[in-house]
């Protein structure tokens, strides 16, 4: 005879009528969700007010305030599923964000969830609900969910309201997303010579794979970054699964001269470190001499598995065990690069850059590698790095986007390259091992941006064209001071697209830019659309950018 003893299910919570249930998901890490703590409740305040006095609607949140914890965020998977299992599947859920958050914490019980989600986040650089709104919205995309999502500086602007008027009284929210234009094979742009080459391009991939290798996977909750293994083999682009710990045992290899020379060649190239004799809260020599190692050993694995791109994915398990991995990101990304031997001597990849998927994201490793394959072969600049659609707000008149990657970029796409770099320690709230960042000015020049997301196992992938600007030193100051002042920071428009339409239909945290020369962007998106087309993958050309082609 069967005995079924399973744990007791928790009470069930239901929204009345007039009532809309509140969840709250933020990180992984206890320090920095204390952190956020006092934001979230301020806003949550706002959002309590405007539901009632405008709405008439309760707010009624769905779980506690934890006091041993000090803060009331949901902050791990199991913790989210339990909740999720205790809620009326029926019931309207807003998810508050205004931190980052992992999105699989909730992501799983709400692609099950039937009632209707809306996906609510502040707008601001300092606490960046809307990073981890865009985040969990390409989430639940790829996971077939139905969602709306919504986003305002202050709670308090007629966008907001109507917004929340609208999802209230149907359940979902119908924004514009028409700056998005589908484009296939037959477009009137595919008999045009740089088609061809893109299609060139494509087969070649196809046909020879270009790897890409990832030492571990499924970063910071980034489901939207981990794609099916059959969408990836589909496009000519397979994985390589590598181990971190195997990085450790590489970096452990390399000699501590080798290692001193490499920093002595960036220095020497003008880089400035804030050096200081406080591992816990200081930049150290010996954090960069081993982020020096880090990159050493991440080209020889590219070298030795034949990779075309290569990430890593640090901030689990390796946070805890070396330095940050940025700065070797970063110098690993870019041209002009400390000539790195293999074990017989030989230099690897000399005067190539070797495209590095920060954060191991899926979604920004297809278009960084595809771009980077493209522009080499045509023998133009070929670095390209992710960035976090961090913030924006209006300058004279135009709004400019902050675009600022955690950590580094290519020196290349900074004003003055390696000499208008400086390394700062990385925040030690979130890295304890200390490590050097690449912080500088985004360079001004013309831009070619794109981001690849899946829905399926079909790869679709928006591409648009922007300008980066270089601004004013007072108000780069003011935007370095209202993000994180370690950080690169790129400053841009996006051609034909308005902040609302990009939070509208972006389906990332992330976005992948390149530069490409005024005179040659037109030329360029159109290879790039018809590369991407040839390797199976959806087009969508954002903004502007579709009369270029």
């Amino acid at each position: 005879m069967l005995t079924l003893n399973l744990p007791s299910s928790r009470p069930m919570i239901s929204a009345a009528d007039k009532e809309v249930l509140l969840v709250t998901n933020a990180d992984l890490r206890e320090s920095a969700n204390v952190e956020c703590w006092p934001v979230q409740n301020t806003f949550e305040v706002k959002l309590t007010q405007a539901l009632s006095s405008r709405f008439g609607i309760t707010l009624k949140r769905a779980h506690g305030y934890k006091n041993d914890k000090r803060h009331g965020f949901i902050s791990s998977q199991r913790e989210g599923s339990d909740l999720f299992a205790s809620i009326d599947p029926q019931a309207p859920v807003i998810v508050l964000l205004t931190a980052w958050q992992y999105s699989h914490h909730l992501a799983p019980s709400l692609a099950k969830h039937r009632g209707p989600v809306l996906l609510l986040a502040n707008f601001d650089g300092t606490w960046p609900g809307l990073v981890g709104m865009l985040c969990m919205a390409g989430t639940l995309t790829g996971l077939g969910k139905a969602y709306s999502r919504l986003w305002s500086a202050g709670f308090d602007d007629e966008f907001f309201f109507d917004g929340l008027s609208a999802w209230l009284s149907t359940g979902q929210i119908r924004h514009d997303t028409s700056y998005l234009h589908p484009v296939d094979a037959t477009h009137p742009a595919s008999a045009t010579p740089a088609w061809a080459i893109g299609q060139r391009v494509g087969d070649y991939v196809l046909q020879h794979k270009d790897i890409i290798g990832l030492f571990d996977s499924f970063c910071m909750g980034m489901i939207n970054g981990v794609f099916p293994q059959k969408a990836l083999v589909d496009i000519g682009m397979p994985l390589e699964s590598l181990s971190q710990s195997a990085l450790l045992v590489e970096m452990a290899k390399v000699p501590q001269s080798l290692r001193e020379e490499c920093l002595a060649w960036y220095e020497a190239r003008g880089m400035r470190f804030q050096f200081g004799t406080d591992p816990a809260t200081e930049l150290t020599r010996d954090q960069v001499l081993e982020q020096c190692a880090m990159m050493i050993a991440m080209a020889r694995f590219t070298q030795r598995f034949g990779l075309t791109a290569v990430g890593v994915q640090y901030q689990q398990g390796l946070a805890q065990s070396c330095a940050a991995s940025d700065f070797a990101e970063g110098a690993i990304g870019s041209s002009e690069r400390f000539p790195i031997p293999d074990e017989s001597g030989q230099i690897i990849r000399s005067g190539k850059a070797i495209p590095c998927i920060n954060e191991v994201d899926m979604g920004t490793a297809i278009p960084q590698t595809m771009l980077w394959r493209l522009l080499d072969a045509l023998g133009l600049p070929a670095e390209t790095t992710l960035h976090d659609i961090r913030w924006g707000s209006d300058f004279e008149g135009t709004f400019y986007w902050d675009f600022e990657i955690s950590g580094s970029v290519p020196f290349e796409h900074l004003k003055g390259g390696i000499a208008g770099a400086t390394g700062y320690r990385q925040p030690a709230m979130y890295f304890p091992k200390g490590g050097s960042s690449i912080h500088g000015q985004g360079k001004a020049g013309r831009l070619l941006w794109a981001r690849a997301h899946y829905e399926g196992t079909q790869v679709l992938m928006h591409i648009g064209t922007g300008h980066a600007v270089e601004l004013p030193a007072a108000e780069f100051e003011r935007r370095r001071r209202a993000t994180t002042y370690e950080w690169p920071l790129l400053n841009c428009t996006l051609d034909g697209v308005g902040r609302d339409e990009l939070m509208a239909g972006h389906q990332s945290n992330h976005i992948t830019v390149a530069y490409v020369a005024e005179d040659q962007l037109s030329d360029v998106l159109r290879a790039f659309v018809a590369q991407a087309l040839r390797q199976n993958i959806q087009v969508l050309v954002a903004g502007d950018a579709v009369k270029l082609l």
